[in-house]
């Protein structure tokens, strides 16, 4: 129990470290590149912090705990806009570009919706993972496609690089920051699983808390010390990428491994809580700002979910 609580506070501590990091060298890709911070948000961030998400969920299916992978999916989303999002707009209130509301959102929404009429049966199947992997699939061509348009940037080329020494270092730091980023991650689900399991907890809560939260925590690091640069796309990129990987690619996952029947109380409980946040998510975003008050009511929200998981 030592060494779990040891490994906590040293992923921790080093989240902190490459969210920062990793905030940082991901503007300054974009600058360099001239590719919108939303696109880095999506594609960079979205699939490198849901790294954590897609290999617990490999892992959990192969293993033959396939109800840690759902759990971990649909979890991981809600956190991702209950807490994550929520909490970056408390720091600060995010912007919203109407384009993304007509199309990231939109998809996300849609994905959201395909998600559960597949899993209405109460099954994920080996065909319902091939579909969720071909959405995955044209989200991916998607963004391929809008990064190579360029972008409209946010902190306009107030910095000069310099050529080939620069982008070389800066791809580095990244890429360094993203391996600790998904490693300091993992330290924490460790700890946090192991902590879970000694208290005798089931694996479906163990995805859905401790795994989901921590698997999470990557975005909320990189949300946080974007909220602070006030990198305002790179917030929303990273929200919409993450759970459309999450919804798309973690759940593909055990459906391709190992098919398997799904606990009633997911479709009941925690695909409905998606289903509002996701809601939610478009209906603050009307106004083109999420505000400290929208912040509030998902967290409230949030603090429901959870009551609902430990106390009902």
């Amino acid at each position: 129990m030592f060494i779990s609580i040891i490994s906590l506070l040293i992923g921790f501590g080093l989240l902190v470290w490459s969210a920062d990091s990793f905030t940082d060298n991901g503007a300054k890709i974009a600058r360099i590149f001239n590719i919108s911070p939303l696109i880095i948000g999506l594609l960079i961030f979205g699939f490198g912090t849901s790294a954590p998400e897609m290999l617990v969920s490999g892992l959990a299916a192969y293993d033959g705990h396939p109800e840690l992978s759902i759990g971990n999916a649909f979890g991981s989303n809600i956190f991702n806009i209950g807490l994550v999002l929520a909490v970056a707009a408390i720091i600060h209130p995010v912007i919203v570009e109407k384009n993304v509301l007509k199309r990231e959102w939109f998809f996300l929404f849609l994905s959201t919706l395909v998600v559960g009429f597949l899993l209405m049966d109460g099954f994920l199947s080996f065909i319902d993972g091939s579909i969720l992997l071909i959405l995955l699939l044209i989200f991916l061509y998607y963004v391929f496609n809008e990064s190579k348009k360029g972008g409209n940037l946010e902190d306009a080329a107030s910095e000069d690089i310099s050529e080939k020494q620069s982008k070389g270092r800066t791809w580095l730091l990244l890429i360094i920051s993203l391996v600790v980023l998904v490693s300091s991650a993992r330290l924490v689900v460790w700890g946090g699983t192991n902590l879970a399991l000694a208290f005798g907890v089931s694996d479906l809560i163990i995805g859905l808390t401790v795994v989901a939260l921590g698997t999470s925590l990557p975005e909320l690091a990189v949300a946080i010390s974007s909220a602070v640069k006030k990198q305002h796309q790179m917030i929303i990129g990273n929200i919409i990428g993450s759970n459309l990987f999450n919804s798309l690619g973690v759940l593909a996952i055990p459906g391709l491994i190992l098919p398997f029947q799904i606990p009633p109380e997911v479709m009941s409980r925690d695909y409905i809580y998606m289903l509002i946040f996701t809601l939610l998510v478009l209906v603050f975003s009307l106004k083109l700002k999420i505000n400290r008050l929208g912040g509030l009511i998902l967290l409230a929200i949030l603090a429901s979910y959870l009551y609902q998981l430990v106390w009902i």
